[in-house]
């Protein structure tokens, strides 16, 4: 094979390598554009009943409380529809979800709508709405605040494994997976949760119409399906989405037809990351969940 011919091949061979190169990045730049677009142009300008979703383990999540934010400042969302899907988690997540709820109530209708579960933290956030639906068989209920502990110091000593710790104070370091508990360690946690309980009942308390004492008797921890919920008084009425939109209408005058809009406050993923959920939808992959302090969820043993 001559020079000549070889030069002409590996000419070839760029332009096809530039023609690869040059059609993706157009392909990935209209595609930004687009997200781009979506993200940071015009908001939706037309009345609509906005939908906040809250899935799995409830935590602490600035992007939903911006989310809730803005649904807040937006005269066009009409109502917000609250969306429980969850066992629970850590009170302080419930309670700051309930609480931002409430800010968005004092401005516009919230109804609160539980799907397959809404225990514990989720029902805790369920009570933010002017009105609960649950369905018939939804689980909800297990009103209460856990701490669960773990601790293995008869293993270690199986083992020949010492743990020691120098502490300010009698009580710091408690509770210990490598020593047991102490008397003094464990009425701490246990009043830390029995003010936390009372905080919860009284929530109960003033967001149904039951007396503190009737709350407090349905506070013990159980669970209930949506139709026992119902005559417990801790929902208003069996139905899903399509009652909680009818109730809007009948009783807020807010339009059945409005469409339905939800609020995106899924994790960024980076400019890839944001191109490929653009692409493919959301990632199968869930964010790692932690779950510090006192912990309101149904987990049964």
């Amino acid at each position: 094979m001559s020079i000549d011919t070889e030069t002409i091949l590996d000419r070839r061979r760029l332009k096809r390598r530039l023609f690869f190169w040059r059609a993706s990045t157009v392909v990935v730049a209209v595609i930004a554009m687009g997200l781009l677009f979506a993200k940071f142009g015009p908001s939706n300008t037309q009345d609509h009943v906005a939908r906040l979703n809250v899935d799995n383990v409830i935590v602490e999540n600035e992007r939903r409380q911006v989310a809730i934010n803005k649904i807040l400042k937006d005269d066009q969302a009409k109502a917000l529809l609250v969306y429980i899907n969850s066992p629970g988690g850590s009170t302080y997540g419930s309670e700051r979800l309930f609480k931002a709820l409430r800010r968005v109530a004092e401005k516009k209708p919230v109804v609160a709508v539980i799907g397959t579960i809404g225990a514990s933290g989720g029902y805790l956030t369920a009570l933010a709405g002017d009105r609960i639906f649950a369905g018939e068989s939804s689980i909800t209920g297990s009103i209460g605040v856990i701490v669960q502990l773990t601790e293995f110091s008869s293993l270690m000593e199986t083992l020949g494994v010492k743990a020691d710790a120098i502490t300010s104070g009698k009580l710091k370091g408690e509770p210990s997976p490598f020593k047991p508990i102490s008397v003094g360690g464990r009425q701490n946690l246990q009043d830390m949760v029995t003010q936390t309980h009372e905080w919860f009942v009284d929530l109960v308390a003033n967001r149904r119409p039951l007396s503190r004492l009737e709350a407090a008797e349905i506070a013990d921890g159980r669970v209930l399906i949506g139709k026992t919920a119902l005559q417990a008084g801790l929902v208003d009425e069996l139905g899903g989405l399509l009652e909680a939109r009818v109730w809007l209408e009948s009783d807020r005058q807010i339009s059945a037809s409005l469409p339905l809009i939800t609020a995106d406050y899924s994790t960024p993923k980076g400019v890839l990351g944001e191109l490929l959920q653009g692409m493919f939808g959301k990632s199968v992959i869930s964010e790692r969940l932690t779950l510090d302090g006192l912990v309101s969820l149904w987990h049964p043993n």
